[in-house]
């Protein structure tokens, strides 16, 4: 639904551009509403603060709006009329001999929708019942008339034209010719089409003494009342409890309901359909409280916003069987799959199988195309789902695993976010691993560095000082670099120390490095002398020492490279 218009009174139009309209107290609504996978729509009368859509009248029931038109209005004869996109009435109040343009149509807060002629009543939605019975409606027969108000089921949960069975109230055994006053004891009846399917037993002043369970004085009073000559008859009841809001539904399969939802519980898990058709209820201390089963999506996003969960969700993607079977082709089983939701509260209205085994419950589900869900217990067996899932819960201990049928698409796209998840962790890991050993090698190499220092301060602590530590170490792979990895080409010459290379550091600068060779026999002694030496004697004809490297047994010296060679070539030709 769209805006919403706070008024009791129908004055002329409904239409797309009037959604709805609200009873005075705002506990019933009029406007159009269609069902979950289905683009027909209808006109009818909703409990508005039930969170899950719940329908007690429909007025084009046996007639669906099927383009995008809707209109609901007084006609020009009078009646209440439902128009489609061609002007073609689907529905009306049928009312004869009505004055034109003098009728007005109200909303009660019993659910009641009437017409008037600001005097009279002249027609009530309450005489025309669909599958629900409320507070205060009328349940009655006209013997002499031969006329009847009774309950009408749908044809399914998603299809509210006329089903087979209706509840009435008659009388049984009653002798030919004999007076209603001495056998005015009626009973309830529920009718398969024309064959007695069930009778409540008869009146004994309180209740019906053939129903198993029926409330009465403490929470709902039930009342039968005749006329005087004993010719009519109604049921009817109220209950005691403001804060609900009870009705009694008769099902497509002939059982009469008692539904209720409690006003007074709020943001509560266990109201029956708070999230809506495939939505489920997490945790009533979180907000929000509702969320769509995977797969789905919030049928009205901005109503889900506001905290009214009770559009529910809609299938995002069809299941391949659907697709298989619009394409005139045989459901393909291996094209869907289940999604397994632990701990849960199964949704309402189950066909059950106890026959079959906890192994044989996929495959049974998997076979029917019209199969949403499945779920198994011990004591109760198989239990399938082919209607819309509604109170669907998460608890946090108990429960059962809930098995919710997805296309593959939608289980890849779960199982890929597992992989993705794993993965991601997994390479945390290696990289904090990596990260780890880098940084301990990194700390050795300083640990051995300034081991070396320490040995060579000990030894020379009052000759150089402060002046070793400010020399500049170079590690190995950087004097590998410059040099070439010590190629034989860049080699200056060789000593007793070791030889001696030609490099250029990034800055430009152009050194010679000599190498420690492990095989002159001169060891960590010689290279500190040499050091302390050349760091002592600082004279304009010596190369200067850049620095040194040191790591494991590697030893090094850096000195300033000398492109006319050095002096002992020129002191002795």
């Amino acid at each position: 639904m769209g805006k919403t218009i706070s008024c009791s009174v129908l004055l002329a139009l409904i239409s797309c551009y009037t959604d709805v309209i609200i009873s005075q107290s705002g506990v019933f609504r009029l406007g159009f509403f269609s069902f979950a996978n289905s683009s027909n729509r209808y006109v009818g009368i909703l409990y508005h603060q039930i969170p899950v859509q719940t329908m007690v009248w429909v007025a084009n029931r046996n007639k669906p709006l099927k383009d995008s038109s809707r209109i609901l209005k007084i006609s020009d004869d009078g009646n209440l009329v439902v128009l489609n996109g061609k002007a073609e009435i689907l529905w009306s109040s049928k009312v004869k001999n009505l004055v034109p343009n003098a009728t007005t149509a109200q909303l009660l807060d019993s659910g009641n929708l009437v017409l008037n002629n600001g005097v009279n009543s002249l027609w009530e939605s309450f005489e025309d019942p669909s599958n629900a019975f409320l507070e205060t409606m009328k349940i009655s027969t006209d013997v002499k008339k031969g006329r009847k108000v009774k309950i009408k089921s749908w044809k399914s949960p998603d299809d509210p034209s006329d089903g087979n069975f209706s509840l009435s109230l008659e009388y049984f055994n009653i002798p030919e010719g004999a007076s209603l006053e001495y056998f005015n004891i009626p009973e309830g009846a529920i009718w398969d089409n024309n064959q007695l399917y069930y009778r409540s037993g008869p009146w004994n002043g309180q209740k019906f003494i053939g129903v198993k369970i029926m409330h009465t004085v403490y929470l709902v009073t039930f009342y039968l009342v005749s006329d005087d000559k004993h010719q009519t008859y109604y049921v009817t009841y109220q209950y005691s409890n403001n804060s609900w809001l009870l009705y009694y539904e008769l099902d497509s399969q002939g059982k009469l309901s008692e539904r209720y939802w409690d006003a007074g519980e709020g943001d509560n898990c266990d109201v029956y359909g708070k999230c809506g058709p495939f939505g489920m209820c997490c945790d009533p201390t979180k907000r929000p409280i509702c969320s769509c089963l995977k797969g789905f999506k919030p049928r009205n996003r901005e109503e889900w916003s506001r905290g009214n969960w009770s559009s529910g969700c809609f299938r995002t993607t069809l299941l391949q069987c659907q697709r298989d079977n619009n394409n005139g082709s045989e459901a393909g089983q291996g094209d869907d799959g289940f999604l397994k939701l632990k701990m849960m509260k199964v949704p309402a209205f189950p066909d059950l199988s106890s026959d079959v085994t906890y192994s044989e419950c996929k495959d049974q589900c998997l076979k029917n195309c019209s199969c949403l869900a499945y779920a198994h217990d011990d004591g109760i067996g198989c239990m399938f789902w082919g209607r819309d899932l509604i109170d669907v819960q998460k608890f946090s201990t108990s429960g059962v695993d809930l098995y919710i049928r997805l296309p593959s698409s939608k289980l890849d796209k779960v199982k890929s976010n597992k992989v993705i998840v794993i993965t991601t962790v997994i390479g945390g890991i290696v990289v904090i691993a990596i990260s780890a050993l880098f940084l301990w090698c990194r700390m050795a190499k300083q640990r051995g560095r300034n081991k070396i220092w320490r040995q060579i301060e000990d030894v020379e602590e009052n000759l150089i000082g402060a002046k070793l530590q400010q020399l500049p170490l170079f590690n190995f792979e950087e004097l590998a670099t410059v040099t070439d990895n010590f190629h034989h080409i860049i080699k200056l010459g060789q000593g007793g120390f070791g030889p001696v290379y030609r490099g250029t550091l990034d800055d430009g600068k152009e050194i010679s490095v000599k190498r420690l060779s492990k095989a002159s026999g001169q060891g960590l002694e010689e290279f500190k002398n040499e050091v302390v030496v050349i760091s002592k004697l600082q004279h304009r004809n010596l190369v200067k020492l850049f620095g040194c490297c040191v790591e494991g047994e590697e030893k090094m010296l850096v000195y300033e490279y000398m492109p006319n060679k050095s002096l002992d070539s020129f002191l002795f030709g």
